[in-house]
């Protein structure tokens, strides 16, 4: 008869501590609105090829979430010393908890940058810079999935981990198409730098989305053994 190999049962890092609990989920959840946020404000500046209400209206959102993790972040960084919670883990929680702020912030500051600069984008571009936009935001996501993972099936961190490395990768084959495409054309140079910049602009957040990816496996690693 053969053995019953038991998957090692790795309890949530917070247990009954619900407060500090709902505030991380709040985090992520705001996290995951400022995707949204942005996808949703360079759409509508694409397809007006002008700064409009709606994209002003978005910046003005991502804002308010920028400010909102913040406060949430410090909150759960006081509550995590004075009441001497999870020592073991602290430092990662702090760590990964700052890693996302990162993103919500590359995502408020990127979009500033194209609504203030505004460039011209051809219309041919249009598709180029949506599925751009799209495949960032669905690395972004997949990080805030993991870090949900994180805090109570910390053995399932990986497998959300290898999607985001898909969608970073893919980033980088649609930004470099694009960017080929753009220095291709007979646009001035000045327009094809500015457009350049602005692809740049988007597909950095697919790389600090890896890079934050990397940072929480090992966290992961380290809540497994």
């Amino acid at each position: 008869m053969g053995r019953n190999i038991m998957k090692k049962d790795i309890p949530p890092l917070f247990g009954k501590t619900k407060f500090i609990e709902g505030q991380i989920d709040e985090f992520l959840d705001k996290i995951s609105e400022g995707c949204l946020y942005f996808e949703m404000g360079i759409s509508a500046y694409l397809d007006s090829q002008y700064v409009t209400a709606s994209c002003e209206n978005k910046m003005q959102q991502l804002r308010d979430l920028k400010r909102r993790c913040n406060e949430l972040r410090r909150a759960i960084e006081s509550q995590l010393y004075t009441e001497m919670l999870i020592p073991d883990s602290r430092g990662d929680v702090l760590s990964l908890l700052e890693d996302l702020y990162y993103l919500i912030d590359l995502f408020g500051d990127s979009y500033q940058s194209i609504i203030i600069e505004h460039p011209d984008i051809p219309e041919d571009y249009d598709q180029d810079f949506k599925e751009l936009t799209g495949m960032v935001v669905k690395s972004v996501e997949t990080v805030v999935i993991a870090a949900r993972a994180f805090f109570r099936h910390p053995d399932a961190v990986r497998d959300h981990l290898y999607r985001v490395r898909v969608y970073e990768t893919e980033s980088d084959r649609i930004a470099i198409r694009l960017k080929t495409n753009i220095f291709n054309s007979q646009l001035p140079l000045e327009r094809k730098m500015q457009l350049r910049d602005g692809v740049d602009l988007i597909d950095r957040l697919a790389d600090a989305a890896e890079d934050a990816g990397d940072e929480l496996s090992i966290y992961a690693i380290k809540r497994v053994l």
